[in-house]
């Protein structure tokens, strides 16, 4: 036996061997100081209930804790219900939905508005793009533009239009932390084994049967499993969307 080759294919072996499991510790330290970055504004005995609970924080916590009040607008073309798909004479290449400009320029003239409107990658599925009416800068959760497409063609579009009006009669205040305002929602309502997997600020509020509609400022919270839940931003008050609750039914 030639020990010297012997010797030799060991020490690789065994270098290789350290490489791999090198790598392997390597990925679980990273992915667990990804998940104390994404909980480490929480407090501890909320992230030792997510432990206990199996529940994890997939998104980054949002820093802001913006001024903000209600908005009034008044929709234009009938609430959400009210909607039809509406089919375009020429299909377009779905891809300009990652840039604004292409989008502006290829549909800007069909679809009124569209420059208003916010292009929102969690919550678009593989057979829709999801787009939300922007006032001051922030979503409005409960205004959006639907993108049908498929075959990698945009064919058809569903909108909600809206005229801001301008602030509510509520005084302007200052935002929960996303952190404040999720910790106790964890505790309280999310399941074991739940996946957060979005947390955005926007406005958000129950569409009635009237002309002028007022929207609340809200961190909407995105599950894994699609549902959506909206914390008030102000009082913490928890509530599911509707869409989804009528499904759940």
């Amino acid at each position: 036996m030639d020990w010297g080759r012997a010797k030799s294919v060991l020490i690789i072996s065994f270098l290789l061997l350290n490489i791999l499991l090198g790598y392997q510790l390597w990925g679980d330290i990273r992915e667990q100081l990804n998940a104390n970055k994404n909980t480490a504004e929480l407090p501890q005995e909320t992230v030792a209930i997510m432990k206990q609970k199996r529940i994890e924080l997939d998104a980054t916590l949002p820093l802001e804790t913006p001024k903000l009040r209600d908005l009034t607008y008044s929709l234009t073309n009938g609430g959400p219900e009210a909607q039809k798909e509406v089919k375009l004479a020429q299909p377009v290449d779905s891809k300009i939905i990652f840039s604004p400009s292409e989008l502006q320029k290829t549909l800007g003239h069909i679809i009124p508005d569209l420059d208003q409107y916010r292009f929102d990658i969690t919550m678009s599925t593989d057979k829709v793009w999801m787009l939300y009416r922007v006032a001051d800068n922030r979503p409005m959760f409960d205004v959006k533009l639907e993108l049908f497409y498929s075959n990698q063609k945009i064919t058809s579009y569903k909108q909600v239009r809206v005229d801001v009006l301008g602030p509510g009669e509520t005084k302007e205040q200052t935002v929960l932390p996303a952190s404040k305002a999720v910790a106790p929602f964890i505790e309280r309502n999310l399941p074991d084994g739940s996946i957060i997997r979005d947390i955005q600020l926007g406005y958000h509020g129950q569409t009635f049967d009237t002309e002028t509609q007022v929207s609340a400022p809200y961190w909407r919270v995105l599950m894994d499993d699609g549902i959506v839940y909206y914390i008030h931003a102000i009082s913490g008050e928890v509530a599911q969307d509707k869409e989804q609750q009528q499904l759940d039914k």
